[in-house]
């Protein structure tokens, strides 16, 4: 009998918050439920700077401020082929004067060209997420880490 190869991709999450009760967050195609800036760390980065490069492809925003690392998980995707995603979530601090808008994905990822509404909504969040990334909003209001996930190698 042979073990599955289990397949993990890491990325980096971005919790994005204005006025320090308002969080950026979008609707995805494909995913019901609200999303944050998101995606793939690519070959040759770390997790701080594949945020950076996310939070301005996917939102257009190109300043954030005071990046925190809020945790970092192992998360299934699928256990059938598996699929685990190491999430490096951060929180940063952004000034932006609009309530909402459109953005069109740049990049050269399977989102590009893809139009993306941004809106803020008021912590703590309601809703639940897509893909489980309401996870750690409760470290955001608290101001520590969240020592209860797992915690894995960050950047």
């Amino acid at each position: 009998m042979s073990a599955r190869k289990i397949e993990h991709v890491t990325k980096a999450c971005a919790y994005v918050t204005r006025n320090g009760s308002e969080l950026l967050v979008f609707e995805g195609p494909g995913h019901d439920g609200l999303q944050i800036p998101k995606g793939t760390v690519e070959s040759g980065e770390v997790p701080r700077e594949a945020l950076y490069r996310e939070v301005i492809e996917e939102s257009g925003l190109a300043t954030i401020e005071d990046l925190r690392h809020v945790v970092t998980d192992v998360w299934t995707r699928r256990e059938s082929p598996p699929k685990r995603y190491v999430r490096n979530f951060y929180h940063a601090t952004v000034h932006e004067s609009r309530d909402s808008w459109t953005h069109t994905v740049t990049g050269d990822g399977a989102e590009q060209g893809v139009e993306f509404e941004f809106s803020w909504i008021e912590l703590p969040a309601e809703d639940a997420f897509a893909l489980d990334l309401d996870d750690y909003l409760h470290a955001l209001s608290t101001g520590t880490d969240a020592q209860s996930a797992p915690r894995v190698a960050a950047d």
